[in-house]
């Protein structure tokens, strides 16, 4: 019986790194997930629509993907007003996947690291979340430079380090391959 409940436990899983692949190793799991029957709920911080994962995870039936009602571009290019109103929006983001997952299986909160990095997302809050979280949630939190306290809270921890990348040539994000 003990076993039994240890699999039903939602444990916390972190992808980080500054290599590529953290939202695809989060979709891969998705995809996995909803293959066994789980319901998936996917929230994207700081990310547009504009991606051909976004496109696919839509049509399967026990994935949903939360739209994103608006884009911001970089945090480097804001003003403050913009930096005002992207915070105001990632934290209605933030607060609508944690509804939305009260009848998941699988949340996955796409590059909130950034979000908390740049005060979009309250750290506090997340926290706070993944220690209330109901008991069978699987958690996934992808993007670079979690905070020692949110790699504490974690059972999973991958780091995915970048070796060598394209952009580093000059070679911009290409459809279908980084986006």
């Amino acid at each position: 019986m003990e076993k039994r409940n240890e699999q039903a436990r939602g444990l916390i899983h972190i992808y980080c790194g500054d290599g590529k692949g953290k939202t695809s190793a989060a979709v891969g799991l998705a995809v996995r997930a909803a293959g066994r029957g789980k319901q998936v709920v996917i929230a994207r911080f700081l990310k547009t629509e504009d991606s051909g994962e976004v496109a696919v995870l839509r049509q399967i039936p026990r994935i949903h993907v939360i739209p994103c009602r608006k884009s911001f571009g970089f945090v480097f290019s804001m003003n403050e007003a913009e930096k005002r109103e992207a915070a105001a929006y990632n934290r209605e983001l933030f607060c609508e996947a944690v509804r939305l997952s009260e009848d998941a299986g699988l949340l996955i909160l796409d590059e909130i690291m950034a979000a908390v990095r740049y005060g979009m997302v309250l750290e506090e809050e997340l926290l706070s979340f993944l220690e209330k979280k109901p008991e069978g949630l699987e958690v996934v939190l992808t993007g670079r430079d979690p905070s020692e306290t949110l790699l504490a809270a974690a059972d999973y921890v991958s780091e995915i380090c970048k070796v060598r990348h394209p952009f580093d040539a000059g070679i911009p994000a290409r459809p279908g391959i980084e986006y």
